[in-house]
């Protein structure tokens, strides 16, 4: 007895992973793979994007069909085309004018050239674009083909059907079902023109994440923010939200003029004494008409209108009481009584700073890090600086390959060797008066005198002359740093310190708090600011005070040390200046 063999089974292909959410198939998963999609031939799959080039290939006319058996509806259009030769011969004959042979071609219209358009099209995950083909049948040139176009298609993976010297795709995927269609206004539309400078995508700032490498830089500030968190989680921080508005603020001193308040807008000329006078108006035109008693719908409305004044005059004189509010520049001090709770705490979100709207470096809202570590002194937070550099880095350089390639051959050649530095090599530790000192000893043409702050020359000088490397300035004069910074024992200068990088200059401010309470009140004395709004933070000196540190790491500023880029304008989603918010 013959036992029968089994037939072979081909393999099951595995579905493509879909977006979650909107069941479609996105360009990374097909660029991605090792083949570069040459094993998804054949497959059929959902893709959505928009246009980023386009190009026509003109097609030959299809030949008619041959006549079958029998007789054929013809129209007239098609039995006036087989005459146009004709038509136009007699024309020739007897010397017909052009507009003659216009007004006939008007008539007797000329079926459309069919075509292919052949679209380069990006959704986003990626730096790589997927090449789909788009018969005229389906969809007409001229609606599918400019930039910024918004397809979603469905079709099948096939190779590349055109030869090209340059093809870069692997495959393309030919369309035969348009499912959703997003057209543009070519003329008003601001990424018609190819290759647009970075200035000026600065006013269409909704628009310019459609750019390849505006979207590249999207893409590395979201591996830096996952880096970042990554780094707080295997280290047990807890993240905490610091308020945005505030009546203190860190940095102390003469300062706050560069902070920017938050304030009521009242109508021009409104006063609390304007008001209360018009209150005892309208109360004794109320006493008239009850006295009256003739007419009640009047008496109503001035009732009514007497409570929205008595409504107004309480807004008007609450605001004149009012303590000036801040839009806060640190969340350090909230941090820090959390962390006198919970032990290490961290905080992602704005802080906000009056500056120059043409700043390269500084804008008026920047996103910030902060981390605040109880029982920690300075040598512990800058060690801690140090570890959350060389983390976000070595992360960017594992999860943003492709970006960062793109950013090396677009923007900036040497982004990868900068990271690197971080990454794998040392910092350099010296004190503020040593940075004196050796500024003085190098040729650079601005001169720094002690107490004096470091400037982005005298930054540059150190990490990119002097030590090419990150360089970490610690013990600063006591001036330059917050009011809470912890005064040293020379009394002189106070347990702060600055990170230093290569092309951007600092992107980490530091320092170890004032815990004991003597010290700390006497400052806040010392420079004059109002002891009663920083009751709640004494308060922690006066019950169960901790040892503290910690740091603000300008997250804006690092984006433009991770991609090449020299403006901080073009590293932000949406830049504020003051007096530039855009949109």
């Amino acid at each position: 007895m013959t036992s029968e063999q089994a037939p072979v089974q081909a393999p099951v292909e595995s579905p493509l992973p879909l977006a979650k959410y909107s069941k479609r198939v996105t360009v990374d998963t097909i660029s991605g793979r090792p083949d570069g999609g040459a094993g998804l031939i054949g497959r059929r799959v959902v893709v959505g994007g928009w246009v980023k080039s386009s190009r026509e290939f003109k097609l030959e006319a299809p030949a008619p069909p041959p006549a079958a058996g029998g007789p054929k509806d013809i129209s007239c259009v098609e039995v006036l085309q087989t005459k146009l030769p004709f038509f136009r011969s007699i024309i020739k004959v007897f010397g017909g004018e052009q507009r003659i042979r216009d007004k006939i071609d008007s008539i007797i219209p000329k079926p459309p050239q069919p075509s292919i358009s052949i679209l380069e099209i990006g959704d986003g995950s990626c730096v790589s674009s997927l090449q789909v083909v788009v018969d005229s049948a389906l969809a007409w040139p001229a609606q599918v083909m400019p930039s910024g176009t918004c397809i979603l298609v469905e079709g099948t993976f096939q190779k590349p059907s055109l030869p090209d010297r340059k093809q870069k795709h692997t495959i393309e995927l030919k369309a035969d079902k348009l499912l959703h269609l997003g057209t543009v206004d070519h003329d008003r539309y601001p990424l018609s023109k190819k290759r647009l400078p970075l200035e000026l995508l600065r006013d269409s700032a909704h628009f310019r994440p459609r750019t390849t490498t505006v979207a590249s830089v999207v893409r590395i500030r979201n591996g830096l923010t996952q880096a970042a968190f990554a780094f707080f989680r295997e280290n047990g921080f807890l993240h905490v939200q610091a308020p945005v508005t505030t009546v203190t603020h860190a940095s102390g001193g003469g300062a706050r003029e560069s902070l920017l308040h938050v304030e009521t807008t009242l109508p021009d000329g409104v006063k609390a004494e304007t008001i209360r006078a018009s209150i005892k108006e309208k109360s004794k035109k109320i006493e008239e008409l009850k006295r009256s008693g003739s007419n009640k719908e009047a008496l109503a409305a001035a009732v009514q209108d007497l409570k929205k004044t008595t409504e107004l005059a309480e807004l008007v004189e609450g605001e004149q009481r009012r303590t000036r509010t801040y839009l806060s520049a640190s969340g350090r001090l909230h941090l820090e009584s959390h962390a006198s709770a919970l032990g290490n705490v961290c905080s992602f979100g704005p802080r906000f700073r009056a500056c120059s709207p043409e700043s390269k470096k500084v804008l008026a809202e920047m996103w910030m890090v902060e981390i605040e570590v109880a029982f920690s002194d300075l040598e512990d937070s800058m060690q801690c600086a140090m570890d959350f550099l060389k983390s976000i880095c070595r992360w960017i350089m594992q999860s943003s390959v492709e970006d960062l390639k793109f950013m090396e051959k677009r923007v900036d050649k040497h982004v990868v060797d900068r990271l690197q530095l971080i990454a794998e090599g040392p910092f350099e530790k010296i004190t503020y008066t040593e940075a004196v000192k050796v500024l003085k000893q190098a040729k650079n043409e601005r001169i720094i005198e002690w107490g004096a702050p470091l400037s982005e020359e005298h930054e540059s000088v150190l990490a990119e002359e002097i030590y090419k490397k990150p360089v970490i300035v610690y013990n600063h004069p006591k001036e330059l740093k917050p009011f809470n910074a912890r005064s040293n024992d020379d009394g002189e200068t106070c347990a702060a310190f600055d990170v230093i990088v290569p092309k951007v200059g600092t992107v980490i401010r530091g320092s170890q708090s004032e815990e004991r309470f003597n010290m700390l009140s006497g400052r806040i004395k010392e420079l004059g600011l109002e002891k009663k709004e920083y009751e709640w933070y004494l308060d922690l000196r006066r019950h169960g005070t901790v040892k503290c540190s910690g740091f603000s790491f300008a997250f804006d500023t690092f984006v433009l040390y991770a991609t090449g880029l020299n403006d901080v304008r073009d590293a932000t989603p949406f830049p504020r200046s003051s007096g530039q918010p855009n949109n």
